[in-house]
């Protein structure tokens, strides 16, 4: 039995899983969020209540809303910011004695997409994930890709690209910096868009695509921006990378027309003429990266 645990920054969830990727058993909680200790023993608290429950034990494998600093150990570039700077490796092995293997959760959900997913079928999956935030991971031969900083698909933290005067500077970012992506392409950053071009306050994205659907034009100006932005951002992972297929999850992919829509937007700012990879919703859903992590154990 694999037991895969997802650290996300509003839930955290576990699943307990056959070699086969077979589900045996999933639950979830709300994350204490800004409570570190009260996060780390929710994940011991699953782990026991998963085991018992099945009669079994199994590795642990745990994905993060971070990611790890391969020299300290210490987590870093967390979008849930209480975890950055603290031993997070040596912490969860203090609460769950025994080995473990820690990824990034949008690097949990490229390699689940790339194995039995919406990928499987490719070699090089850029796994996009649009929610409260904005990521990314990048899976090789069903591998997530990491990098000597293991810092490899931080893809929210670059600038938005070819910015407009009146996208320049940018809004701060909790990373220190201005501009980044993330404040520009998450789901919060289309609501606040929103809002700022005179629409209707305290709606969800979902809300704003059906108000877009029904002919309202400021809906349909903030989603034609955000598309936009999308399209500008991932053009220059093309341009780097040029990954066979792109992979959305995140509460924004929920939103079916992204998909449609966005191959037409990356192409208009790729510098090759000729943009023909996939954009494809995932096929685990909000549940891909808590697979990923049970997987990292048969990597």
């Amino acid at each position: 039995m694999l037991i895969g645990v997802d650290w996300g920054g509003t839930k955290i969830e576990i699943v307990a899983m056959e070699a086969d990727g077979t589900e045996l058993l999933r639950e979830r909680e709300l994350t204490p969020r800004g409570d570190y200790e009260g996060c780390l023993r929710m994940v011991q608290e699953l782990v026991e209540r998963i085991e018992v429950t099945m009669g079994r034990s199994g590795p642990v494998g745990i994905g993060i809303p971070g990611s790890i600093d391969p020299i300290s150990g210490r987590g870093k570039g967390g979008s849930s910011t209480w975890i950055n700077g603290m031993p997070i490796v040596e912490d969860l092995h203090r609460v769950l004695r025994r080995p473990l293997r820690i990824q990034n959760d949008a690097d949990c959900f490229a390699a689940s997409e790339a194995r039995d997913g919406a990928g499987k079928e490719y070699r090089v999956v850029f796994g996009v994930i649009l929610a409260s935030g904005a990521g990314a991971g990048i899976a090789i031969d069903q591998v997530a890709h990491h990098g000597p900083n293991n810092s490899a698909g931080d893809w929210g933290h670059s600038p938005l690209p070819y910015p407009t005067e009146n996208e320049i500077p940018g809004d701060e970012c909790y990373c220190g910096k201005r501009g980044c992506l993330e404040t520009w392409v998450s789901g919060y950053s289309f609501v606040r868009d929103y809002e700022k071009g005179g629409g209707s306050r305290g709606l969800a994205p979902a809300d704003i695509a059906k108000r877009m659907r029904q002919g309202e034009v400021l809906a349909i100006e903030a989603w034609d921006r955000y598309v936009d932005r999308v399209g500008r951002g991932l053009s220059v992972v093309v341009n780097a990378l040029d990954p066979d297929v792109f992979v959305l999850g995140g509460g924004m992919s929920n939103i079916s027309e992204l998909q449609q829509v966005l191959p037409e937007a990356i192409k208009r700012w790729t510098f090759s003429p000729v943009f023909v990879t996939p954009v494809v919703p995932s096929h685990h859903g909000d549940s891909s990266g808590v697979r990923g992590a049970a997987w990292l154990w048969q990597e």
